[in-house]
């Protein structure tokens, strides 16, 4: 196959460098951002995959030759993938871990042209020489400490991919697999996010559980709190009130969260916070408890309606911990999820800038929706 990676960009442009496609005689699998650029790379990479040429960086003026509005600049770097490379397992090894890295790859060249991931501890593969991975692996060690985005750098005078690959901090624990919970499932698989999802009921689970998705069967699902990574999106959304609210206390006493949701009305809302104090939970920690959840102004009960609305209230404040993530690196300060785990910063929850209105108590309990098929 034919990994295909936007490189760098200029002006206006579908998507960020970084962002990458991979491209198969007969599939493809993410997106460029669509348009005739993608359908132009699409032929590229299917004309090197038939004719075996090497890697190749190519530069795309969208509005002189694609005839695209947006009418900026992309660079295209084209890579074919052999099926057991070792980069793409050192990757997932980096990411396992928790780790970030950098993948610096040369822009022309041929399949043994070699790659050099670097991380904040250690540095695999090389470029070819150890003169060169010295000072390439100084670069990409200076990148990494300020977050900095994927670009094209020229050191030498030979042109590199700098691939800025982050940890995966976006850990997404969803408790229940009712219709609605199965909705926000095929909705959240298709971003970048890693998912726990836990139910006691193994019969409510899809037989095909979508990639980057694990399931845990407990019949105590408020156990699985403990286990959650810090700085975790938890959602709670189980066919019991009763088990709903074991799940909310385990959550509130851990105070590690990046965002909390609970399905369920004004109604169910003050319920709860009623018996959750008289357990003892401080009022001021169920402020940091999201009730009614969903971005505002979305009234339908539908379960794909509700979930596209939860899926957009976890992507704006996900956007909210970012955007002060970048404002404090710029100040000098240390704000990451790290410092949220421990206490050290609160990140208050993003609120919907229309107010939501009030849904009733959903019932979980329905058939499967169908889960997304790859693009051919």
């Amino acid at each position: 196959m034919i990994a295909i990676a936007v490189a760098s960009t200029k002006g206006s442009v579908p998507r960020e460098a970084g962002t990458r496609m991979l491209v198969t005689s007969t599939e493809i699998f993410g997106t460029i951002g669509g348009g005739h650029l993608e359908l132009r790379a699409t032929q590229i990479a299917r004309d090197m995959l038939a004719s075996g040429g090497p890697s190749s960086l190519l530069r795309f003026p969208l509005s002189a030759s694609l005839g695209q509005c947006c009418g900026g600049l992309v660079n295209l770097l084209f890579e074919p993938v052999m099926p057991a490379e070792n980069w793409i397992g050192n990757i997932l090894a980096f990411r396992q871990q928790g780790r970030r890295c950098i993948v610096v790859t040369p822009t022309q060249g041929s399949l043994a042209a070699g790659k050099l991931l670097v991380s904040a501890g250690e540095d695999v593969g090389s470029l070819g020489s150890e003169m060169r991975d010295r000072e390439i692996s100084a670069i990409a060690k200076q990148r990494l400490l300020g977050n900095q985005p994927s670009t094209l750098l020229t050191v030498a005078s030979n042109e590199y991919f700098f691939e800025f690959i982050p940890a995966p901090d976006f850990n997404v624990v969803l408790f229940g697999a009712g219709h609605v919970g199965r909705a926000v499932i095929r909705i959240l698989a298709e971003l970048p996010c890693n998912i726990t999802w836990i139910d006691s009921r193994e019969e409510e689970f899809p037989a095909a559980i979508p990639h980057g998705v694990q399931k845990r069967v407990n019949d105590f699902p408020e156990d699985e709190v403990s286990s959650a990574l810090p700085a975790s999106y938890f959602l709670v959304m189980t066919h019991s009130h009763q088990l709903d609210q074991a799940i909310c206390e385990r959550i509130l006493l851990r105070r590690d969260f990046a965002y909390f949701g609970l399905i369920g009305s004004l109604s169910k809302r003050r319920q709860f916070e009623r018996r959750l104090m008289a357990r003892g939970i401080p009022e001021g920690h169920l402020a940091n408890m999201i009730c009614p959840i969903g971005a505002g102004g979305i009234g339908s009960k539908e379960p794909m309606a509700i979930a596209v609305s939860v899926a957009a209230e976890l992507l704006l404040q996900r956007q909210a911990i970012l955007r002060r993530q970048a404002i404090q690196q710029r100040q000098g300060s240390f704000f990451d999820s790290t410092n949220i785990a421990k206490g050290r910063v609160h990140v208050p929850p993003q609120r919907n800038i229309i107010p939501p209105s009030p849904r009733a108590p959903i019932d979980t309990l329905a058939q499967s929706c169908p889960l997304h098929e790859r693009r051919s």
